[in-house]
């Protein structure tokens, strides 16, 4: 090991500037050329954030990691930015703004509480599709918007002046990740350390799953949940396992008229099959080059869908065009350059460097596909959704013109498929042929085209594809998150009274990432992911179960049938189109341009260091668990379970996003607070207010609770009376009576969004550990930010298995002082007859960090510790003559 103990950094010439950089090379040798280069990016951070042994030992980590493909030890990483969106800083910042409480309640200054990295937040995951389909759509769900969440959006605006650091994107602005793409990655950038100035590579975490977009374009970044933002926001570490890394190797060229987003459900497909989970994935090769920087975003895009914490591209020249197209200056092109190949960080594709595992795709081998009905993962020939819908169980009542299958959303939504412009130019030409053929689309279809970036509509005029997308139904809706977060708004009348009446179960055809059941819409359960002209397709014959393959889209209108093939542009007429549409210029000028939104603009926002709650509000609360008081939540008990549920559980199982309805009960809370039961709009818009979330937890009809299968929707059995009641009453009766309670779950617990509340939910509902099968990364997490600790149970005991019942109890020995990363638990199920199954429990958790999280009963708890310590120090070193 060269220099194992200081690994100064040099001085390096760049474009014709002298920067300080870590010192790769001199850390590792000619060993550096075998690594992945995401792990070269993170010894890179390495090198530059930590000191003294905390950085000798993690060099020598990742030297070892090369040995094995594989390793054990921790190290930290520190981003140099932060990015959210409104649902997901809301909670977030009404953490903050409720830590910044109990501070000046305990006596310490609250403006001491405030971020120390730069935080971006993209106000895009509250547009919902109410108009469509008619001039003035867009203006009109903005301003639904605005009325909807005036009061929160008031608070976001309140804590962009109160806390440094913190700058809000307006609505109408874009996508998150669209945004991290097009306006605020820089690839490479500089800071001064000590009065030096440094070239880094832009590094940086997100509250979102699909964080890793970024990846796309060689922008080292991953999706966390909130809870695990804010301790990076205020200066602590990210610690992370050195992951395994799945090398993706690309060979060959995607054929004329296949599409991005059909390869990126076909890696989804492998990648699941191989088991990822959490992993690190790296795509290298030589058919890296064949892909455009927007078709490596889609892929990049889907990672948390493939079960992996990144999808990484080295940058290439392929960057650098995109850089390029999306307007940023030649001068940061050219130091982005030099940085990433003095670094030994640019892409080779003949590289073969050390994998933890190998998957080879043949790019020439992916043809035109679809994934569902229920999960990104089930991949199918495009014409086999016919064969996918048969295991709906669902017999057609008769009565109705609609197909039983009819197609109730097309929706061209999502950063994945409408940040990539050629994706967008490719269905505009869909729209195009299929309107000069006079299709379309049926009237019980709803459809949308939400595009990531308000440049999507200059570069769609120019092309002279706007007017093609609106004749056939396709008009611009809005820019935003809309069906893909479950935004779709009210379905139509046709829809809804088939399906009242048992004549269809209807079908979402989207272009986003994920069509879990209820997600886009809580009468939806059925959803298929494809490409953006793929959908227009498939809107366009309103039937989901249709063969395009062998069956006409529609009848054109002269009376002869349509082929899809007769639609479907090829690659060369995208190629011609994007050249003649796009302008560098577009992204930033209509960028600020819908920066200046005036409705934004006008709203009052309150001004001080604390944010002045208003007990009357339905929006924002106070929630209790931002207290000094919050502790530890380990030891031994024996608990209740207070559900038990199978695998496949999604966070948006566990805390919705989407519509709230109003026959729920969730909808009286807010009715008998003076809410208008017609216009409750969306849980994520409740965020803010924890009474809400607390009794929206676990609010799903597709969610069975095994303990009462029967039960409805949020209920579950109060053990000791056999009563069946609403979750959070039933919670409240354990925690009155000092009982407490556990959930159970199969594989896969909390896949999904990374909304943190579908951790703050369990908490406020008394739930001291989750045993499941196993954990999506994120919300195992978000899990320990609340100071519940997730435990893994063995392969022979299941929920299925294990068949616990109301009166069954289980008992957990986790003191504080004995918890240790992949620790066993002593667990026992105490039955209800006397009988005592003992269980091979591992604690799942990662590192010490989090060991430590939890011993302090979680995130928030620990931030308030640590201000209250630094205040305390800042006392007594001012009381020092």
């Amino acid at each position: 090991m060269e220099n194992t103990e200081n690994f100064p950094p040099r001085a390096a010439d760049l474009d014709g500037a002298r920067y300080l950089v870590a010192d790769l090379r001199g850390a590792l040798g000619e060993r550096l050329a075998r690594m992945p280069v995401v792990l070269r990016l993170l010894l890179e951070n390495v090198l530059r954030t930590t000191q003294g042994q905390e950085r000798a030992g993690a060099v020598q980590a990742l030297a070892d990691w090369l040995e094995r493909g594989t390793s054990e030890a921790e190290i930290a990483y520190q981003p140099g930015r932060v990015l959210m969106h409104d649902t997901t800083s809301t909670p977030a910042l009404v953490d903050i703004a409720a830590m910044r409480d109990a501070l000046h309640e305990a006596g310490v200054a609250p403006a001491l509480l405030n971020p120390v990295l730069p935080v971006d937040v993209s106000v895009d995951h509250s547009l919902a599709v109410e108009a469509y389909a008619a001039a003035g759509a867009a203006q009109a769900n903005m301003g639904h918007e605005i009325r909807r969440n005036a009061e929160r959006y008031r608070f976001l605006r309140w804590a962009s002046k109160a806390l440094d650091k913190v700058r809000i994107h307006p609505p109408g602005t874009g996508i998150m990740h669209t945004i991290n793409l097009e306006q605020l990655a820089t690839v490479v950038t500089t800071e001064r350390r000590a009065g030096a100035l440094w070239a880094v590579p832009d590094m940086m975490l997100g509250t979102d799953s699909h964080t890793p977009m970024v990846n796309g374009i060689g922008v080292l970044g991953w999706g966390v949940g909130g809870l695990e933002a804010q301790t990076v926001m205020f200066g602590m570490p990210t610690m992370l396992r050195i992951p395994d890394v799945i090398g993706v190797r690309f060979t060959g060229a995607l054929r004329p008229g296949v599409q991005a987003s059909d390869l990126a459900l076909v890696v989804t497909n492998r990648l699941r099959a191989m088991g990822v989970a959490g992993e690190f994935v790296e795509y290298f090769g030589p058919g890296v080059c064949t892909l455009a920087a927007g078709e490596r975003a889609v892929i990049a895009n889907m990672a948390p869908e493939y079960g992996a914490t990144t999808g990484y591209f080295a940058v290439d020249g392929r960057t650098l065009d995109y850089l390029r197209a999306t307007g940023r200056s030649e001068e940061s092109i050219r130091l982005a350059e030099a940085y990433m190949r003095h670094q030994g960080l640019w892409f080779d594709p003949a590289a073969e460097p050390r994998y933890t595992r190998v998957l080879e795709i043949d790019l020439d081998t992916v043809g035109w596909h679809i994934a569902g009905p229920r999960r990104p993962q089930d991949l199918l020939d495009y014409g086999d959704s016919a064969r996918a819908l048969q295991d709906s169980a669902f017999t057609p009542q008769p009565g109705s013109a609609l197909p039983p299958h009819a197609v109730a959303l097309a929706a061209i939504t999502s950063c994945t498929n409408t940040s990539d412009p050629a994706l967008l130019i490719a269905a505009g030409l869909v729209a195009r042929k299929a309107r000069a053929l006079g299709l379309r689309v049926p009237p019980w279809v709803k459809t949308s085209l939400a595009p990531g970036s308000p440049a999507a509509a200059s570069y769609l005029e120019r092309a002279g594809l706007l007017d093609d997308l609106e004749a056939v139904g396709f008009g611009i809706v809005g820019y935003g998150c809309t069906t893909c977060i479950g935004n779709s708004g009210p379905l139509t009348e046709p829809i809804r009274q088939a399906q009242q009446a048992g004549q269809v179960k209807a079908v979402a055809i989207q272009s986003g990432n994920r069509n879990f059941p209820g997600r886009v819409h809580p009468d939806i359960e059925l959803g298929f992911l494809m490409s953006p002209p793929m959908v227009i397709a498939f809107g366009l014959a309103g039937d989901a179960a249709r063969d395009l393959r062998a069956e006409p889209v529609q009848t054109g209108a002269d009376g002869r049938p349509v082929m899809l093939a007769d639609l479907m542009p090829t690659r060369g007429e995208v190629q011609a189109l994007l050249a003649q549409a796009l302008r560098p210029d577009d992204f930033a000028r209509d960028f600020a341009r819908a920066s200046l939104n005036p409705a934004w603009h006008a709203l009052q926002a309150p001004q001080g260091a604390l944010f002045p709650w208003n007990p009357q509000s339905t929006a924002l609360r106070r929630p209790p668990f931002a207290s000094l008081s919050e502790g530890s939540q380990l030891g031994r008990y024996q608990a209740h379970p207070l559900l038990v549920v199978g695998d496949d559980v999604t966070t948006d199982h566990i805390s919705p996003a989407s519509a709230i309805p109003p026959d729920s009960l969730v909808a009286d809370f807010l009715v008998e607070r003076g809410d208008d039961r017609g216009d409750l709009n969306v849980f994520a818009s409740r965020r803010g207010n924890w009474e809400v979330m607390l009794r929206a937890s676990f609010h799903s009809k597709t969610l069975v609770n095994l303990l009462a299968p029967g039960a409805p929707v949020a209920h579950t059995v109060h053990a000791p009376s056999g009563q069946v009641l609403p979750l959070w009453e039933v919670a409240q009766r354990y925690r009155d009576a000092g009982q407490p309670v556990v959930l159970i779950a199969g594989e896969r617990y909390g896949t999904g969004s990374s909304r943190d509340w579908a951790a703050k939910g369990q908490r406020l509902l008394g739930i001291r550990a989750v045993l499941a099968m196993s954990f999506e990364r994120i919300h195992r997490s978000n899990l320990i930010g609340m100071g519940i600790l997730p435990l893994r149970l063995p392969r022979d005991a299941s929920p299925q298995a294990l068949q616990i019942a109301p009166g069954d109890r289980v008992e957990v020995d986790a003191p504080a002082a004995g918890l240790a990363p992949r620790c066993p638990v002593a667990v026992r199920i105490l039955r209800r007859d006397g009988s005592v199954q003992p269980l091979a429990v591992i604690a799942a958790v990662e590192t010490q960090l989090e060991v430590d999280l939890l011993r302090r009963g979680g995130v928030i708890p620990s931030i308030l510790q640590q201000t209250v310590a630094q205040a305390r120090r800042g006392a007594d070193a001012a009381a020092l003559p």
